[in-house]
């Protein structure tokens, strides 16, 4: 894996992409690591934080649960936990509670014992669209606990 320091300006222009991604606002950071894990995907570090980025996607790292707080999310019932944690999409009939979401919105998924977070992934219906739906996939699961990117991830120190 290739770890390289960015600099300041693309740090700036970096933040500037994922802030208005996410709707949320970041402090003015320097320092910033990239490593390079396949391709198409890297985990940003720097901050106190992780990101990962695939293909064209900003994700909020998994092991960040302050900032997974502040997205949209969706709680899953036990019988989608092991499907989820091996890279399944979010389907409609194990959605139990949901927050307000758009379609093509990033939104965490969260199992409904523990509440813990297992996966992120990206809107492919918006919240009210699911009210009236049944069946069919909701959210495609971008990145979950024990993907390679979450190995991976465990060692990358900031």
């Amino acid at each position: 894996m290739k770890s390289n320091l960015i600099t300041k300006s693309e740090t700036n222009a970096l933040l500037k992409i994922i802030s208005e991604q996410w709707g949320i606002e970041f402090p003015k950071m320097k320092n910033l690591k990239v490593h390079q894990i396949s391709d198409d995907a890297q985990i940003i570090t720097g901050g106190g934080f992780k990101i990962l980025k695939v293909g064209q996607d900003y994700l909020p790292f998994l092991s960040e649960t302050e900032i997974l707080k502040k997205f949209p999310n969706i709680m899953v019932d036990m019988g989608a936990v092991k499907f989820m944690c091996k890279g399944a999409n979010a389907m409609r009939p194990g959605i139990k509670k949901y927050t307000k979401f758009e379609k093509n919105q990033i939104v965490c998924i969260i199992e409904e014992s523990q509440q813990k977070f297992l996966a992120v992934g990206k809107a492919m219906m918006s919240s009210s669209e699911l009210e009236n739906t049944s069946k069919g996939e909701v959210i495609k699961n971008l990145h979950y606990i024990s993907d390679n990117f979450w190995e991976t991830g465990k060692t990358i120190y900031d």
